[in-house]
Formats: C-alpha cells, structure tokens, sequence
C-alpha cells in the first residue's frame, strides 16, 4: 500500500524558529514546536502500521482545522464554519505544513526531499484537527 492517511488531534501547531542563546551561541527549538512535532509522529507511526517509510517520490496534502474563536456570536461562528470566513491569522499556512512534513521524515518518507507535491488548506472547523494524506506520486499517476 502506497497511501497513508492519520489525524492529529488537538491545537495545531505551527513550525516555530529556531531560538539562540546569545551568551554561548547555541540554538535551540521551542518546546511547543518540539512537543507537537512528537504528536505528529506518533501518529503518522501509528498510522504507518509497521510499514518502511516510502522510497519514492510523495504527494502530501494537508488540511488544518481550526474552531473559530470563542468571543465570536453564533452568527459568525456559523458563517465561518459554512466556508464564509477563512483563519488568516498566525501561524502562517507553511508553518503547520513544515512542522507536519518535518515530523514525517523517516517514518512516512525517507526524507522530505521526496516531497514532491504539496497541498495544504486553513479552514474554520467544528473542532481543531490536523488532517494529512500522504501517497507515493506511483499510487497517482496511477489513479489517474
């Protein structure tokens, strides 16, 4: 089987800078980064089965769901969630996506290098979830 599908489920999280210690000039990643990075891991293995990470070449898609806030009415709750208003707020879109593929380097693929397609999506949803897919380029070329 050359598809692999999990859900994260929480907050998402987007991928956050590296930070520096100035006094001895070493760089560390955020503990928020760190831990949901871990999150994602463990669900892609679990969803991996087993498996080898896939050799060649990889389509992603992911799609992050976030709720609308909660000082909103019900009015524009709605509205959000029946596609009316779009999350542009922080994290930036390539920030959720880097730490979803970086989390799946040597459990869903070898290496992100083979990350060849990329489809991500920010929406308003009833509840906050990480959504990914990832298929080897064969399994759609195949398709069609």
């Amino acid at each position: 089987m050359t598809v692999v599908s999990f859900t994260v489920p929480g907050v998402p999280v987007g991928k956050g800078r590296a930070r520096f210690v100035r006094a001895t000039g070493h760089a560390y990643t955020p503990s928020k980064t760190r831990a949901y990075e871990t999150l994602v891991k463990v669900m892609a293995k679990q969803a991996m089965r087993g498996r080898k990470p896939f050799s060649e070449a990889c389509a992603v898609f992911i799609h992050v769901l976030l709720t609308p806030p909660q000082s909103w009415s019900r009015t524009k709750w709605d509205f959000a969630l029946g596609g009316g208003r779009w999350p542009t707020g922080k994290p930036d879109l390539d920030n959720y996506a880097k730490i979803v593929v970086d989390a799946c380097n040597g459990v869903v693929f070898d290496d992100d290098r083979q990350v060849v397609k990329l489809t991500a999506t920010k929406t308003y949803h009833k509840s906050n979830v990480v959504t990914v897919e990832v298929e080897t380029i064969a399994t759609r070329m195949a398709a069609g």
